[in-house]
């Protein structure tokens, strides 16, 4: 695929993916290719190349002498990060985050107790890194260097844990803290409890201590639900 088409392949699927996602094209609706390239401007190889990637997301299903046709939420590949990108941009912001922050609660506390136990030394010391990061973009609305390091505090745990589907999970946790700061879900400065307890979540990976790792991680989590209730509520 040339440059220029993998520029069309780009709009056309960042256009149609949150429009599927929203709600614009329900599930049961039939669309067809011929019409969308005609509505997109771009060839039919495109709009096939498009469609492709909507399927391997289980947004869509292709068949012979019907069409492009929406699936029911309940076969979306919904853990796949465009998706999750596409559905926290849309009108269903809230019960996604939610949905994701709930998640979070049942995987990072158990995570975190791994990752005491089998964090490697530049783990922890990543960890460390991250979390004196978050401390000095906590003020003065420095939000997009705070996400970078919590983005990185988080991924780290996940991979510290040992355990290989948790560490897959770390592109999900990375959208749903990516969304909330970019769609202005938290207030302008982090909770400095929060960020404390990054800081302590570290020190409890560092020292081995599993049961306080867990612990604190649940209250980081519990505190995302938290805010949640009064800014998406």
């Amino acid at each position: 695929m040339t440059a220029q088409a993998r520029g069309l392949h780009a709009r056309v699927l960042d256009s149609l993916g949150p429009a599927i996602t929203g709600g614009e094209y329900p599930p049961g609706s039939v669309l067809r290719t011929d019409e969308l390239s005609q509505e997109f401007e771009v060839s039919r190889s495109v709009m096939r190349e498009v469609v492709r990637v909507l399927e391997s997301m289980h947004l869509v299903e292709s068949r012979r002498r019907v069409g492009v046709t929406v699936l029911p939420t309940e076969e979306w590949n919904v853990y796949d990060p465009q998706v999750i990108r596409w559905r926290l941009a849309g009108a269903d912001r809230p019960r996604q985050l939610r949905s994701l922050t709930v998640l979070r609660s049942a995987v990072e506390p158990a995570a975190a107790g791994l990752a005491a136990r089998h964090a490697t030394a530049e783990q922890c010391a990543a960890l460390t890194e991250c979390a004196i990061g978050m401390v000095a973009h906590s003020r003065g609305g420095r939000l997009e260097g705070y996400l970078l390091h919590d983005v990185e505090f988080h991924r780290t745990i996940l991979r510290a844990s040992g355990n290989e589907m948790f560490a897959r999970l770390g592109d999900v946790v990375a959208e749903v803290l990516t969304g909330r700061t970019h769609h202005r879900v938290m207030f302008e400065d982090p909770d400095p409890a929060a960020v404390t307890l990054h800081v302590k979540v570290a020190e409890a990976v560092r020292e081995r201590d599993a049961v306080r790792a867990e612990e604190l991680t649940r209250e980081i989590t519990l505190g995302a639900l938290e805010e949640l209730d009064v800014l998406a509520p």
